[in-house]
């Protein structure tokens, strides 16, 4: 395989350029211009519920986004439930977080803003005041299985930033129906389809033996990255840690 043209980064200013010199920059040049990239699988374990794992999504991306050619990347999301027993109507997200963790308004209030200026680092805008309340996420994440086994390459991954943005961003009320077929149109995807979905339970025991097998591998807390069925990075790790740990296992350096 040749190249059709030199390529103008390896040429040197000057009329006067040695042939020796020119064909130490070309060679050079030849790694550069054959590599190929890695291509990595990886599985994202998360819940919609979860505000790291919106910090952790965006952060991978950033790190994607500097690997690429380097690295490509075949990203499934699988699903994890922060609160699979959550009723109908949820529950206040300040009275929820106080039962469950034992924190108080103040710590709450410096835990969101937190995570604010990190969704910040990460290109992801989070509601000011939080999720407002903690909701059922199932059904989502039976759409969520429905766009990575039937969508086209790279729906379920816009399904899945859309259905965060609704619930993180905007404090949608994400077990309506109506909020999540708004979001599956916003991507794209067959609202019918996914009507006919919510409707039955489709999925559901796809979800729920997928959550039991990522639960028996140890997964307990989220956002979970599993490279190649074998490497870990627990929670919303800074994009530099992303793409040291990317770079890394593409190298087969671990």
């Amino acid at each position: 395989m040749r190249p059709s043209k030199i390529p103008s980064e390896i040429m040197e200013s000057g009329r006067n350029v040695s042939i020796f010199q020119y064909l130490r920059q070309y060679r050079a040049f030849i790694p550069k211009l054959f590599a190929m990239a890695a291509t990595l699988k990886i599985d994202f374990v998360s819940d919609i519920a979860c505000p790291w794992c919106a910090v952790g999504l965006g952060a991978l991306e950033q790190a994607l986004g500097q690997l690429e050619g380097q690295v490509t990347a075949n990203l499934h999301f699988q699903p994890f439930e922060l609160n699979p027993n959550m009723g109908p109507g949820g529950q206040d997200l300040s009275e929820h977080l106080t039962q469950k963790y034992g924190s108080s308004p103040e710590q709450q209030a410096q835990i969101r803003a937190n995570i604010t200026a990190r969704g910040e680092e990460v290109g992801f805008k989070f509601n000011p005041g939080g999720r407002g309340r903690v909701y059922n996420t199932f059904n989502a994440h039976r759409l969520l299985h429905w766009a990575g086994v039937k969508g086209p390459a790279g729906s379920q991954h816009a399904l899945k930033r859309a259905l965060l943005e609704a619930y993180q961003g905007r404090a949608e009320v994400v077990e309506l129906d109506a909020v999540l077929l708004a979001t599956v149109a916003s991507v794209g995807l067959d609202v019918n389809e996914a009507q006919s979905i919510l409707a039955s339970d489709t999925y559901a025991q796809e979800v729920r033996e997928t959550e039991q097998f990522y639960q028996q591998a140890g997964i307990h807390s989220v956002p979970a990255v599993i490279i190649n069925d074998k490497h870990l990075i627990s929670g919303g790790q800074p994009a530099a840690v992303f793409e040291q740990a990317l770079r890394r296992i593409a190298a087969g350096e671990v």
